[in-house]
């Protein structure tokens, strides 16, 4: 028992001894690593039976066995620093960067005093910098960058003259920089990088004459930067990129040893100084997004060592020094967003290693240099949004390098070089709003590699090229108000393409089935061409689908219940096809709808309830179909509507009253339909600024907030004889109107007008009956020279009538579902022939036997015979009977008042307002000056201005008054004659 008892005592005393046989510097990373986790292959060599450390993995030791040096470079550590780090007195390195050690920084670090290089760089640490490291009066060599630390830098840790290398980007530092950064008399490099620091670079950094590297970029720094930077000689980098600096760069270098000179994204102004010229070193000048003013400096050509020049975004003048041409090294020139003017200097095209050329969104002119399309190395050209001119040369089209090449909003010509996409790996080419001629490059994407393809708003033509339809990497494609025909190409590989606009071209032919592979599109515009046929079913491949517009095409059939899948839809656009059956049900399950545009179609079945289920809906546009049946209830839920078009479709019934729940609406037509009953829903829609209700059968008093529409647009009401306007009997500020009539009166005062009202009838009937005596004696006496006459004339005009008898057919006898507009003179009708011709059709009221017949007659030959591009052209008319039938052809945008007031779409940006004031000019003054004989309108005004389908004017109703006049019973009115607004110069002639 006894031997045991000794030998369980050997034991413990040996391994006793073991562990005091380690040094002090041994133990005590021993105990730091019970919280630094460390890997097996490093905690295998730190062996607590050892006498000293210095044969562990990433320690090192001076000739006493101290601890000198622990470092511990990307070794995978992690855990925390404990405090046992301040035991290792002898310490000089310590290095723990690119590991995941987390948690504080231990404020016994402070108690290293022989620390030189402190590294924590790129780790999780988190929490302030601690005071204590104030301490380490040794430090040469400091790095926490890339960290989570946070709050201030202590003002001690910068009184430090050995201190050579400060990084600390990359943290979550604030306050403002210690004014103690001066006493770091032998600072080189100083990292103040992506932190939160705020207020001013300190004055004392003029101290710091040993600075070569000066990063600040990416903090919330502010005021000026000091002038006293001119003492820091030797400065070779300046990035203060992303601050709030102001005022002038007020700092000089005499001998100027900058390599980097950035101060980009900050509010900066003044000049750029032409001292910069002087760094003849400098290989980057970033001074994007300030306020820099007046001109480039030319000096800046001496700088023959510049890759990067970079002064966009400011508000530099004047033109572009030819001397940048001599900065040959030059890989990247980025001057847009200034107002330069003048031309490109040729000279550019001495920078043989471009490669980015920005000089976008300036007003620069003239042609741009042919020599800078021979710089084998360019990648990005984008000059767009100047005003250039000339022509693109055919060898850009052996550029290998080229990327992008944007040149929208320019004055380009001639075509686009055929070779374009065979030998450049393009990604993106926008050549919108210029005018270029000729065809799509067939090649276009031979590389695989195009993105976007832009080239709207010129004047292209031919087919789009197969090659453009197997774009794998395709995203986006625009090819809008060009003169394209043939068929849209079968899609084979668009799994990427998002955005499509066709639209204003002369493409034809059917919409291919492929189009169902596209399915990450959301955006389809392939209005205003000549499509035919139907939309395809595939279209239910579209899950993404956010817009389709299709409108203005003849497509046919009825809408695919397919339609239904895409669910995404935002707008809807249909409208101006010869689409038929019942569409609206299908649609009612689009639930995020917000423009519905199903008008000037053949859609039928009535208008369902479901429609109601369409809560987003802003616009909705159904007039021009045959939906007949009543408007429902239910779609008084649609309390977003600001446009809503119900016109021409044949509906029957009373306005329901929740239509009063639409106080969003500011556009409402319900007019040419067979509405009955009162207005009264219409009472509380205090939003509305255009109305048209006319050509029904509404009765009752108008509800007195639409009683402004009688002054701003009177006609709103026309066609409902029923309506009339309350007016009490004190009521002074009653509305008069030559539309309607006053509501029955009251009282005395009522009793009086009546009375006075059937005096004047009484009289009237009176001088009638003697009017009618004398005219008869008249018309006996002069009955058979006239009837001869009469006949000649009806025979000339009715010989022929086999195409008004098929319009009577086709309006089944000029049934009211078929009007499409009214005015003072006549009805309008639309009419679809047997040839798919489509015509507008006016009926007139004339007497036949008017004195002033054949005249009306010779009338409406001269103006068949007017031919002008901004005038309606008469194409032929008939009369029978008591009525005349002029035909035109039918103007798909309807008038100018029914797109102005969002009847009809598209909506007008000023470019569209201008041309059609000029073109209503163009085709007044013909009318007044060139036509023989001159033609006074009478009666121009907006619903007299018809839009075609590429929105160009036309002048409808020229010369009507002055017929309508001649062939009228009643007298010649001396006053004004036609709607008050513009009145034709013509009329102040006495002679007219």
């Amino acid at each position: 028992m006894g031997l045991v008892l000794w030998h369980s005592l050997f034991l413990f005393l040996s391994l006793v001894s073991t562990s005091w046989s380690l040094n002090s510097d041994g133990r005590a990373l021993l105990a730091l690593s019970k919280n630094l986790i460390l890997p097996s292959s490093i905690k295998s060599s730190w062996n607590a039976s050892d006498t000293t450390p210095c044969n562990w993995t990433g320690i090192s030791c001076d000739e006493r066995n101290n601890v000198v040096s622990l470092d511990l470079t990307s070794s995978g550590v992690s855990g925390s620093l404990g405090v046992q780090i301040g035991l290792l007195k002898y310490i000089q390195v310590i290095i723990l960067l690119n590991n995941s050690i987390s948690g504080p920084i231990p404020q016994e670090l402070g108690n290293c005093s022989m620390l030189e290089q402190l590294d924590l760089s790129m780790n999780f640490l988190s929490g302030e910098i601690p005071e204590s490291l104030s301490n380490l009066k040794k430090l040469s060599s400091f790095s926490l960058y890339t960290n989570s630390l946070s709050g201030e830098i202590p003002e001690g840790l910068f009184k430090n003259q050995f201190l050579q290398d400060v990084y600390l980007h990359g943290n979550n530092l604030s306050g403002s920089i210690p004014s103690s950064v001066g006493e770091m008399t032998s600072l080189r490099s100083f990292w103040l990088t992506k932190n939160a620091l705020s207020g001013g670079l300190p004055d004392s950094i003029g101290n710091c004459t040993k600075l070569e590297e000066l990063y600040l970029l990416d903090n919330q720094l502010s005021g000026s930067l000091p002038k006293t930077l001119s003492y820091v000689k030797g400065l070779k980098v300046l990035d203060a990129t992303g601050n709030s600096f102001t005022g002038e760069i007020d700092f000089s270098f005499e001998n100027c040893k900058l390599e980097i000179f950035i101060l980009s994204f900050n509010h900066m102004s003044g000049g750029i100084p032409s001292w910069l010229g002087n760094c003849t070193s400098l290989t980057q000048l970033a001074l994007v997004d300030n306020r820099f003013t007046g001109q480039i400096p030319a000096s800046l050509g001496l700088l023959s060592n510049l890759t990067l020049l970079m002064l966009s975004q400011n508000s530099l003048s004047g033109s572009i020094p030819p001397e940048i041409g001599n900065c040959w090294l030059l890989e990247w020139l980025e001057l847009d967003h200034n107002m330069l003017e003048g031309t490109v200097p040729k000279e550019l095209a001495n920078l043989r290693h471009l490669q980015k050329l920005f000089l976008f969104e300036n007003r620069l002119t003239g042609e741009f240099p042919e020599g800078i399309w021979s710089i084998r190395y360019l990648q990005s050209v984008l000059i767009y949004s100047n005003g250039f001119t000339g022509k693109l040369p055919l060898k850009l089209a052996e550029l290998k390098l080229l990327e992008n090449i944007t040149l929208f909003d320019n004055f380009f010509t001639g075509v686009i070089p055929p070779g374009l996409g065979v030998n450049s790996p393009l990604q993106q080419i926008d050549f919108t709003n210029n005018s270029f001629t000729g065809g799509i490059p067939p090649y276009i994407c031979s590389r695989k590699r195009l993105r976007v393809l832009v080239l709207g708003l010129n004047h292209l033509n031919g087919s789009i090229p197969s090659n453009v339809a197997d774009c794998p990497g395709l995203e986006r494609i625009i090819l809008k108000n060009n003169d394209l025909t043939g068929p849209i190409p079968h899609f084979r590989n668009c799994a990427a393409l998002g955005y499509m606009d066709f639209s204003h071209n002369s493409l034809s032919g059917d919409i291919p089935a492929s189009l169902g592979k596209c399915i990450n599109t959301t955006m389809i515009n392939w209005s205003a061409n000549k499509l035919v046929g139907p939309i395809p079913p595939e279209v239910r491949n579209l899950v993404n689908l956010e817009v389709l517009n299709l409108s203005q095409n003849s497509l046919q059939g009825a809408l695919p219940a397919q339609v239904s899948s895409c669910s995404k839809l935002l707008i809807l656009d249909l409208s101006f096809n010869s689409l038929h059956g019942p569409a609206l049900t299908t649609v009612s399950s689009l639930k995020l709808l917000a423009q519905l545009r199903l008008q000037e179609n053949k859609f039928s079945g009535g208008l369902p309830d479901s429609l109601s289920q369409l809560v987003m809906l802003l616009e909705l546009q159904l007039g021009g179909n045959i939906l007949g049946g009543r408007i429902p209830s239910s779609l008084g839920k649609l309390i977003k509507l600001i446009a809503f078009n119900l016109s021409s479709n044949g509906l029957v019934g009373d306005i329901p009253t929740p239509l009063g729940n639409l106080v969003e609406l500011q556009s409402l037509d319900l007019s040419v339909n067979n509405l009955t009953g009162a207005l009264g829903a219409l009472g509380s829609l205090h939003s509305l600024h255009a109305l048209n209700l006319s050509y029904n059968r509404f009765s009752g008093p108008v509800p007195e907030y639409l009683l402004k529409f009688l002054n701003s647009t009177p006609s709103s009401f026309n066609g409902n004889s029923g309506l009339c306007i309350s007016c009490r009997d004190n009521d002074s500020s009653c509305k008069r109107s030559n539309v309607l009539k006053p509501c029955g009166g009251s009282g005395k005062k009522g009793i009086k007008r009546r009375f006075k009202v059937a005096l004047i009838i009484l009289g009237s009937l009176f001088i009638g009956a003697v009017a009618v005596l004398i005219l008869c004696c008249i018309l006996l006496k002069n009955r058979d020279s006239k009837t001869k006459s009469e006949e000649t004339i009806s025979n000339l005009l009715e010989g022929s009538s086999s195409k008004l008898n098929e319009i009577i057919e086709k309006t089944e006898n000029f049934d009211d579902k078929y009007i499409i507009g009214a005015g003072a003179h006549g009805t309008v009708y639309k009419a679809i022939l047997n040839s798919g011709e489509v015509f507008a059709i006016k009926k007139l009221a004339i007497s036949a036997r008017s004195s002033s017949y054949k005249s009306m007659i010779r009338e409406l030959k001269t103006l068949g015979k007017v031919r002008h591009r901004n005038l309606i052209k008469l194409k032929e008319f008939w009369v029978r009977g008591d009525s005349g039938f002029i035909l035109y052809d039918f103007m798909e945008h309807g008038s100018l008042y029914d797109v102005l007031h969002r009847i009809r779409t598209p909506s007008l940006d000023w470019s569209m307002r201008y041309n059609i004031a000029l073109g209503t000019a163009h085709g007044l003054a013909y009318l007044h000056h060139d036509s023989v004989p001159a033609i006074i309108h009478r009666d121009i005004k907006p619903s007299n201005i018809l839009l075609n389908k590429d929105m160009v004017p036309r002048i409808a109703d020229f010369g009507i008054a002055k017929i309508m006049d001649q062939c009228s019973a009643a007298p010649q009115s001396t006053g004004v004659v036609g709607t008050t607004g513009y009145m034709a110069p013509g009329m102040h002639d006495a002679n007219f």
